[in-house]
């Protein structure tokens, strides 16, 4: 469900109802825009999904796993779209608003909703995303005949299924092991020393998923280079989050109220204005074993949009810091409320945790609670997976091809791939049938 200053809707996955929401809350011209971007998009799909994320890897290896193998079906694309498309080709790489400016879609409709999907996707908006990103995810979502799939279980069901195959091929997950520094001797990363002091040696390399300050911070200041160093301190950084978790009965709320909300409280501020975008999910619509019998739980935030200047400083346990907490967090409940009817009473819920930036830098142990590096695409780029410490490699948001689980899955695809050997690499895709 869609919640706009124009009213609300129910954005439903491919081409055919979108068009009948927008004709009713935007207008004929919205129409006929959006019918010319798909036009112009859906084309470009081909290219920008022929090359699959997970045949590249960080070395020469990466000729045979991406260019030859799929060289042949990247230029059967190129040839399908013609002069025109393959031209239109070459910005897969530039921002998105490129294409939308190449196209003169002028109706504030369109360039609002094309804002707020980037922002979503990417935590920027239409002017700092890449194309190719923007492209994929179109191809997914607004092709006829699309479907929006749902792990059973709810998105932890997936994390299992990792866990299941790391330790299948002998692999071992510990938690609450608090990383306190990476260990480095003679230039190359041999480890991690954890907090209790217990020392883990690698065998092959050490990989860092944290953010690339958190990274920098559990690396001995002497063996990192000053440019580096700089690089990383003086990259933009994406503001925090609000959140808020609640656990309430099913009663008198209403039976089709759907598993995804989007609440946008205002156009004229800009999608990635702090306190005006809402995100909510119940993933217990369609995970009912995710809560107790005939209850639900939920999840709001402010996607990345909550700045962290507000709360820097601050004591967790000061009055100051509760009053801002309640204060800031009124936008979450009102969005949940506009979400769930007239049915819901939040002082009636039994579970209400209110999270906010210091919360996220602490349990998710992020340098000043961030989404990630705000690195727009045309203006610089995500760094590769490599760095300055040999048997030391980075992936997650900080690195190529960026912020957003797809991207972030990407990286990590791209690290694995890149230390093993590049017929073990390809054995991987013949299996996975790509």
């Amino acid at each position: 469900m869609v919640y706009i200053p124009e009213g609300e809707f129910l954005s439903r996955i491919g081409p055919t109802e979108f068009f009948k929401d927008l004709e009713k809350y935007a207008g004929q011209n919205a129409v006929q825009e959006w019918r010319k971007l798909l036009d112009a998009v859906l084309p470009l799909s081909a290219a920008a999904m022929a090359l699959p994320p997970l045949s590249i890897r960080g070395d020469w290896g990466v000729l045979s796993t991406a260019g030859a193998r799929y060289a042949p079906s990247l230029l059967k694309s190129f040839a399908q779209m013609g002069p025109q498309g393959a031209l239109s080709a070459t910005k897969l790489l530039r921002p998105f608003l490129e294409i939308i400016d190449s196209l003169e879609l002028k109706d504030p409709f369109i360039r609002n909703w094309v804002d707020l999907l980037s922002f979503l996707l990417a935590g920027v908006k239409s002017d700092g995303v890449l194309a190719a990103e923007m492209i994929y995810m179109f191809s997914e979502w607004y092709k006829p005949g699309c479907c929006l799939e749902y792990p059973l279980h709810g998105s932890g069901a997936v994390v299992d299924a990792l866990v299941r195959g790391l330790q299948k091929f002998g692999g071992r997950l510990s938690l609450r092991s608090h990383v306190e520094n990476i260990v480095v001797e003679d230039g190359r990363a041999i480890g991690v020393r954890l907090r209790g002091g217990q020392f883990v040696r690698a065998k092959k390399a050490v990989v860092s998923n944290a953010s690339m300050w958190d990274t920098l911070s559990l690396l001995p200041k002497e063996v990192v280079p000053k440019s580096y160093q700089e690089r990383i301190k003086t990259t933009p950084q994406c503001e925090s989050f609000m959140h808020l978790h609640l656990g309430f009965d099913a009663k008198g709320i209403r039976e089709d109220l759907g598993i995804h909300h989007i609440v946008v409280n205002g156009w004229e501020r800009g999608v990635d204005a702090d306190q005006n975008v809402v995100l909510i999910s119940v993933p217990s619509v369609l995970s009912p074993d995710l809560a107790p019998p005939g209850e639900h739980v939920l999840h709001a935030y402010t996607p990345g949009t909550e700045p962290f200047e507000l709360w820097e400083g601050l004591d967790r346990r000061s009055n100051e810091y509760k009053e801002l907490k309640a204060q800031r967090s009124e936008v979450l409940w009102k969005a949940v409320e506009r979400a769930l009817g007239p049915g819901f009473d939040h002082s009636k819920c039994e579970v209400k945790l209110v999270g906010t930036p210091l919360t996220h830098k602490r349990f998710l142990r992020r340098n000043r609670g961030t989404y990630g590096p705000a690195i727009k695409a045309g203006k610089n780029s995500f760094p590769g997976h490599s760095t300055p410490i040999t048997q030391l490699y980075c992936c997650g948001d900080s690195t190529f091809p960026g912020i957003g689980v797809p991207a972030v899955a990407a990286s990590g695809a791209i690290v694995a791939n890149s230390l093993v050997s590049v017929s073990q690499h390809s054995e991987l895709l013949d299996a996975v049938g790509i």
